[in-house]
């Protein structure tokens, strides 16, 4: 699906979106430009028990086009099958993850999104260009109850020295592609062009290590 460079199979494997931290900084304020725009499009429910939050396993319909053009991009209608993501666990861009809260099951919703809380400067394949806003229409379908994600960060610093290396992060993808079996192939096929792309996303001070401040993926405060 077009949410990511590789598949979502792929990226769900690594446990955080290579994509998900765009350009704009965790812990800055959003300037103007940088904050989405949600319009409610299909109110919710009156009878609403349960809103989304941070944790929750979603299901959800979606059309992706560029803001500028208006051209589709990625549907989950096309597919036929719905969207199915833990909110909060970095498996969507940071659009989505501020986007989505508080939503209802039938309610439907357009975001509208920079490029800072979507693909950022390097976009994503030949589909989305880079500095790229993205427009989402999307529907909540389903919420469930998900777990706590794993602490990711501390799964790959198997030497405990707060910092990730190259070395690391392979040998990470090499035990999610062997607990997946058939379906790590994909992943192990594209395991070098991977492990680049997540470097340039995540290493932002081209140390060639990914710190714990750096990684946008689950971390916990016991690190």
């Amino acid at each position: 699906m077009a949410f990511k460079l590789f598949s979502a199979s792929v990226l769900l494997f690594f446990g955080f979106a290579l994509f998900a931290r765009g350009d704009n900084n965790e812990g800055e304020e959003a300037t103007p430009e940088e904050k989405i725009t949600v319009e409610v499009l299909t109110p919710p429910p009156e009878d609403c028990e349960r809103k989304s939050k941070r944790n929750d396993m979603l299901s959800m319909h979606y059309v992706g086009t560029l803001t500028e053009s208006g051209t589709k991009f990625d549907s989950s209608h096309d597919r036929g099958q719905p969207f199915e993501f833990q909110l909060g666990a970095g498996q969507v861009i940071k659009g989505w993850e501020e986007g989505l809260n508080d939503m209802c099951v039938g309610e439907k919703r357009k975001l509208t999104i920079p490029a800072s809380k979507g693909y950022g400067s390097s976009g994503a394949g030949d589909t989305i260009p880079p500095n790229a806003g993205l427009t989402f229409e999307v529907e909540l379908l389903e919420i469930k109850d998900g777990e706590v994600p794993p602490n990711v960060f501390k799964e790959i610093d198997t030497n405990e020295d707060m910092f990730l290396s190259q070395e690391e992060v392979s040998s990470y993808l090499k035990r999610q592609a062997d607990k997946a079996g058939d379906g790590g192939k994909e992943m192990m096929d594209q395991h070098n062009e991977i492990i680049t792309q997540i470097f340039e996303h995540e290493d932002q001070d081209k140390d060639g290590l990914i710190s714990h401040e750096e990684f946008s993926g689950p971390k916990h405060d016991e690190l």
